[in-house]
């Protein structure tokens, strides 16, 4: 039975359906961060709240940059092991979301603290399969980097297959992810910037026009 719809953010294509999904599961809990005005939100959520979803624990974490109130759920098996973190358009296989709403410094902050320091071995559920255009863009920024050229390779194969090359870990999106390394020399070099968080700006201003 349908309970529970984890909403990262406000935009069309992930909570377009909310308001039908309601209309035809009475009591349905939709859950969205509380300043992004999330279409038929009934649990609004802020940074860090955790909440139960039957063994699961969900923890909540403010993402912002891509929309203002954008929230990524991490949510931890009862078992333990090995965490999964839905992270809609804030992060992405090889890449991220565009600055719609927020600034280098929070991407920075989003990107690189509140997401780079889950365990390494937390799965990531990104919300769109953009991965071969993303590495490409990161191999262009570092060619040298042997684990872009791998991951891209993997990912074609996969495309080629007809499969899908979602999910990735927090430690790979480490070693490949542009947006996960601006802190990096090598990115630091490439973008003739000195810092994280202009490193984040020029990466993103040359994605967009990649």
């Amino acid at each position: 039975r349908l309970t529970t719809i984890l909403t990262t953010h406000n935009h069309w294509d992930h909570a377009g359906g909310n308001k039908e999904m309601a209309s035809k599961f009475p009591n349905i809990n939709i859950v969205g961060g509380r300043i992004d005005n999330v279409d038929g939100c009934t649990k609004a959520v802020e940074h860090g709240e955790t909440f139960s979803l039957g063994a699961l624990r969900i923890q909540c974490l403010h993402t912002p940059f891509h929309t203002k109130g954008h929230i990524c759920y991490v949510v931890s098996p009862p078992e333990g092991g090995a965490s999964y973190v839905f992270t809609g358009d804030a992060l992405f296989v090889g890449g991220c979301g565009r600055f719609f709403a927020g600034t280098p410094d929070e991407a920075s902050k989003s990107l690189l603290e509140t997401l780079g320091s889950l365990p390494d071995n937390t799965m990531v559920y990104c919300g769109h399969e953009y991965t071969i255009k993303n590495l490409q863009f990161a191999q262009s920024a570092e060619s040298s980097n042997l684990a872009i050229a791998a991951k891209l390779a993997w990912a074609r194969g996969e495309i080629a297959a007809g499969r899908h090359t979602v999910p990735s870990t927090i430690g790979e999106e480490k070693s490949y992810n542009p947006f996960m390394r601006a802190h990096q020399p090598s990115l630091q070099g490439w973008c003739g910037t000195s810092d994280a968080v202009s490193t984040m700006a020029e990466l993103r201003r040359r994605k967009d026009a990649f």
